[in-house]
């Protein structure tokens, strides 16, 4: 992501800005995260996204960007979300859903900060562009912490978000245009965000 992309989010009214610092063709290092986090104003999120990274370069990471939160994508155990937790770090714990969501797996993470729910697509720990049932997640953000991601897009997240109801939204290739964030589209997303709020 370059800054000007991170700027562009931060003006249309995003709440957190996300940094891939895992494998993948999104990924920026360390060093750009922290350039970027920088320039961002404040009270902006920075949240930096990891897939089955150990701890310590998890904490380290944080520091050094800094981040205020971190969102795990792979397969870390709830011990994991805890220990990082203690170190004051905010955790989201990402789950892939497909055509149906167990209650118990979101238990298991009460740790998190927050859980995030996100389309199951064998072989991808996130990014797929698709969305999974949203039904299937309907009613569980009485109980849970909900960040709703998953083929989110201008034109479909108001209806996502009338069924879900999340604490709030994810969104990476649904603001791409030919595999690139494109201003256009995250401007018209946050204000289809922001007119559901206003609707509420």
């Amino acid at each position: 992501m370059a800054p000007e992309i991170a700027a562009v989010a931060a003006e249309a009214g995003a709440d957190a800005v996300g940094f891939i610092l895992a494998p993948s063709r999104r990924r920026v290092s360390i060093e750009q995260a922290g350039v970027i986090a920088a320039g961002l104003p404040p009270f902006v999120a920075r949240v930096g996204v990891f897939v089955d990274a150990p701890e310590d370069e998890i904490e380290a990471a944080a520091r050094e960007v800094p981040l205020d939160a971190v969102q795990l994508h792979g397969s870390e155990p709830p011990e994991l979300v805890a220990a990082l937790r203690r170190r004051g770090l905010g955790v989201v714990k990402a789950l892939r859903v497909g055509d149906g969501l167990d209650a118990g797996e979101l238990e298991r993470y009460r740790a998190a900060s927050a859980v995030m729910l996100d389309t199951k697509v064998d072989g991808l720990a996130g990014g797929s562009g698709r969305p999974f049932p949203w039904e299937v997640a309907e009613g569980m953000s009485d109980r849970f912490t909900i960040i709703l991601s998953g083929g989110l897009r201008a034109e479909n997240v108001a209806e996502a978000l009338a069924i879900v109801r999340p604490y709030a939204v994810d969104v990476s290739s649904g603001v791409e245009s030919d595999g690139r964030k494109d201003p256009d589209k995250i401007r018209a997303f946050v204000d289809e965000v922001r007119r559901w709020d206003r609707k509420r």
